[in-house]
This record gives structure tokens, C-alpha cells and sequence, in this order.
């Protein structure tokens, strides 16, 4: 186990050292699962530290995991690797709660922070310590919803959520958390660097656009899609002719499509975003990505509806930031009409920066929610 300080020390059971904003007084575990939450908690990792607190996180190698949290330098512990079937993922989930009980009990976490995750639920309970959750998705099917919050939030100790999620938990628990791409997405915590894309032969200054193929294999995307292959290919034809095209996709392309994978590395992604002419895609994590950077945003998928998630609402409805559609025609019929009209890029700044202007420090808030959340020393 390698415990992160803030003088960048590590080594086996290693003790925090005292930092020039005092001395280490909380040990924060964080149970990390997806690469969406390697953004997220990356900024709070680095302000806890920062502050004078030691962090230890518990991965799992799952998509490209492991690989952000290389790339950004952060020490951590696989612990599990993703189940390939139904027994897989829970031979996965007894397993990893057993290995994460017993390197808890080696870090001796003050609080454990996490996505809504049975694992580190089930674990801090254990253990009595607290567990902070930061979540901004729900599963769509009932059944699985139902299931996997049962198992969860009963040994929830704080939910930082969308005040728009409908959560069984008590309201004493709940902390209001919207726009939690921001997290790692705010120009305190991103600067935009062309040099980055040069380095993989993408041109900032030339226009390219990026399209979006998602897994559809979570537990939260159970009996939705995303693009089909033939709208992949539609879309692509449609766009090649006006700049170039960058796919990202979870899995392996067809033979004919490969050309088009971007050819950056994964902590490269929102660089990429930021400079694109516009993103088209099925993943709702990705959308918004893109929509928080101001980049023009068409999200399509079979989730799409009157009950989407507040985020996406306020994203098209109150910033006009991102289109979505459950139609992958009607998507693609939107990204003719901007092609056609020719894209706003200076509209979707102003957007972007009165978005930026209305929504608070998400990792400032987040910060507090874990350090209230641990006992007193």
C-alpha cells in the first residue's frame, strides 16, 4: 500500500509529513471504480494534500483507470479488475470488498469517500467510519435501482448528490452537488493547452470533431443504447467533409472505422474537447464534458426523455449548452442544420461563461463535505 503526502513521499505504510499549511491531521480512502471518478476526485485528492492530509486510493483496473491515475501521478492500489459477466462482477464485488476492508484497515481511514459503491459502503460500516458519496447517476431500470441502493444506502453516512436526485436516504444526509464535472472542469482546475494535441499530431487551429461511442455495459445503462453502427458511419460521412474526425470508443472498431480513433492518450481527453468544433455522442458523462468546456454538445441516446437528469435539462434548457436526442436520426438531422448554419463558437463561450458564472467550486464543496464528514482528532 502506498499512502500519498503532501511532500510527494510514498512508500509502503509511509506517515504524512507536515506541510506548509500546517500538519496532517485526516487520512481520506478513496474508493475509486471508473475513470469518470479519477477526474473527479483528482483536484480534492490534491487540495486534501494540499491541506496537510494523507490520501490512499483504492482502484480498480477497469476501461483506462489505472492509466489516468498513472498518467497523473497519483499513487494507488488496484485492488480488483472488472468482472466479465454477472457472476464475474459479483465474484468481483465480494472479492474487492474483502481486499478494500483489509487495506482500510491498514491506512486507518478517518473517512472514505467513493461513488455510490456497496464496496466502500459496506466497508467504512464495518469499520465505523464515515462514508461520503459524491453521485450524479442513477440507474435507469427500477429493478437494479432499487437493488443496488438497498445494499448501499443504509450504510451511507453523507450523499453530496443533484438536489433533483430522488434518493431513499434521509434528508439529514443529503448535501445539494450539481455540475459535478466542474470538479475537475472549471478553469481553476483546467487550462486549455493546444501544445497537447500538437503532440499527437492534431492542429487546435484546424476544425475536427469528435465523436462519442460508449460501452452500454454499467449497471446504471441497463436496456439502453447508444449509436448504432450505421449512424456511426452516417455521422461520420456527414462530418468528414468539413474537418476531421476523432472517435472515441470504448472496445475495439471495425476494421473500416479505425483510421478515425483518437489518437490521444486518455488524460488528454478534455484538452481535446475543449478545442473541438463540436462533439456528437452517446455517453452522458462525455456530453457534458463537452458542454461544460463550451463546445457545442449533441448527446444521443435511448435515455433521452422528460425524466433525463437534472444536469442535462439545465445544460439545454437554461445554458443552451447541449441538444439531446433518444432519436439518433433526429441527432443527426441537428448536426446538419449547425454544419449547414455554421457553428457559434463565440454564442457558446458567453454560454459557457454564464454557466461558470451561477455554479459554485464544486471541489471546494466537496472538500468540506469530506473533512466536516471526518471525527475530530
Amino acid at each position: 500500500m502506498q499512502v500519498t503526502t503532501t511532500d510527494g513521499a510514498e512508500g509502503e505504510g509511509a506517515e504524512p509529513t507536515a506541510s506548509a499549511e500546517g500538519t496532517a491531521d485526516r487520512r481520506v480512502l478513496f474508493d475509486v471504480n471508473h475513470p469518470a471518478q479519477v477526474h473527479l476526485f483528482r483536484p480534492a485528492i490534491r487540495e486534501l494534500e494540499r491541506q496537510g492530509n494523507a490520501t490512499f486510493v483504492a482502484s480498480r483496473d477497469k476501461e483506462v483507470t489505472v492509466d489516468l491515475l498513472d498518467a497523473y501521478g497519483i499513487d494507488h492500489d488496484p485492488l480488483t479488475a472488472r468482472g466479465d459477466s454477472f457472476p464475474g462482477l459479483v465474484w468481483e464485488l465480494l472479492v474487492r470488498e474483502r481486499k478494500l476492508a483489509a487495506a482500510a484497515r491498514t491506512f486507518d481511514p478517518d473517512v472514505i469517500v467513493s461513488r455510490l459503491s456497496p464496496a466502500a459502503a459496506h466497508v467504512s460500516a464495518l469499520l465505523g467510519v464515515p462514508n461520503v458519496v459524491v453521485s450524479d447517476t442513477l440507474p435507469e431500470a427500477t429493478t437494479v435501482r432499487r437493488i443496488f441502493e438497498s445494499v448501499t444506502l443504509p450504510f451511507v453516512d453523507r450523499v453530496c448528490a443533484p438536489p433533483s436526485f430522488d434518493l431513499p436516504v434521509d434528508g439529514s444526509k443529503r448535501r445539494p452537488l450539481d455540475f459535478q464535472e466542474l470538479a475537475y472542469l472549471h478553469p481553476q482546475y483546467f487550462t486549455p493547452d493546444a501544445s497537447v494535441l500538437a503532440e499527437h499530431g492534431i492542429d487546435a487551429q484546424d476544425p475536427f470533431f469528435v465523436v462519442r461511442v460508449a460501452g452500454w455495459d454499467a449497471y446504471h445503462d441497463v436496456g439502453h443504447q447508444g449509436l448504432s453502427p450505421d449512424g456511426i458511419r452516417e455521422l461520420i460521412g456527414l462530418l468528414e467533409g468539413h474537418g476531421s474526425v476523432y472517435l472515441s470508443a470504448e472496445g475495439d472498431l471495425p476494421p473500416e472505422l479505425g483510421r478515425y480513433r483518437l489518437p490521444t492518450p486518455p488524460e488528454a481527453v478534455h484538452q481535446v474537447l475543449y478545442f473541438a468544433d463540436l462533439y456528437v455522442g452517446d455517453s452522458g458523462t462525455m456530453s457534458t464534458e463537452a458542454a461544460v468546456l463550451g463546445t457545442p454538445a449533441i448527446r444521443t441516446n435511448s435515455m433521452v426523455g422528460t425524466d433525463d437528469e437534472n444536469v442535462f435539462r439545465e445544460l439545454e434548457d437554461r445554458y443552451e449548452l447541449l441538444r439531446s436526442f433518444a432519436r439518433e436520426d433526429r441527432a443527426l438531422a441537428a448536426v446538419r442544420d449547425l454544419l449547414a448554419d455554421g457553428i457559434p463558437h463565440d454564442d457558446w463561450r458567453r454560454r459557457r461563461n454564464r454557466l461558470l458564472a451561477d455554479q459554485p467550486d464544486v471541489t471546494t464543496r466537496m472538500v468540506e463535505e469530506i473533512l466536516d464528514a471526518a471525527p475530530d482528532q
